[in-house]
């Protein structure tokens, strides 16, 4: 087993649960929250720091300017004077380089498509679903209302659009900026697994 596995995903889709079963199937790690407690713990930030900015899109930071951080390096000083969203941004970034190149894994969420964009064993999945599934999987999750569960789901996959289309140079959820796309609700969730780990065994076969 060589391949990382990134996987974004609408929320109340099952993304996460997907990606912790398909890490158990091939006997990996499965990155989601982890992400953020080792990113923490590399750069130097408080844990809650990254999480308030988890996944949250900043309108003052211009993709280009990430872009060439990481083409051309940046100082001290430009670190400096950077918001806070933006070094957040930076240090998972790094963070997520750093677990693939570790060996194989799966990472849910964050951009890491993008940021592994370039690593050459990687698939980078997206996890949808229909809308009422989604609606009955967080009100039963959270304890909550069907309208208050819909709010919910539209605040955070708003959030989840918007930091990915900052930060990236794709679109969220869209087909080609992914190298597969599953409704989660035709098979379920364990359908699922058994559907992509297939998928990951044949692209393990293709690369050896």
């Amino acid at each position: 087993m060589n391949t990382v596995i990134t996987i974004g995903r609408q929320f109340g889709s099952g993304g996460r649960e997907i990606g912790e079963k398909i890490a158990a199937h091939f006997g990996i790690k499965c990155y989601d929250k982890e992400l953020l407690t080792r990113a923490a713990k590399e750069s130097g930030f408080c844990e809650e720091m990254l999480a308030n900015h988890d996944e949250r899109p900043t309108n003052s930071f211009l993709y280009n300017l990430v872009m060439d951080t990481y083409s051309f390096g940046y100082n001290a000083s430009s670190f400096v004077d950077m918001p806070i969203s933006q070094k957040v941004f930076l240090a998972q970034f790094d963070t997520i380089k750093k677990i693939a190149q570790e060996g194989p894994c799966v990472i849910v969420g964050r951009c890491a498509d993008y940021a592994l964009s370039d690593f050459k064993n990687s698939i980078h999945l997206f996890i949808y679903s229909e809308e009422e599934a989604r609606i009955e999987r967080i009100a039963e999750k959270y304890k909550i209302n069907n309208n208050k569960a819909r709010d919910m789901i539209i605040k955070k996959d708003k959030q989840r659009q918007s930091y990915y289309n900052y930060y990236s140079s794709k679109k969220w959820g869209r087909a080609d900026s992914y190298d597969l796309c599953i409704n989660s609700h035709v098979l379920g969730v364990d359908g699922t697994v058994k559907l992509v780990c297939q998928y990951i065994q044949d692209f393990e076969d293709r690369t050896v």
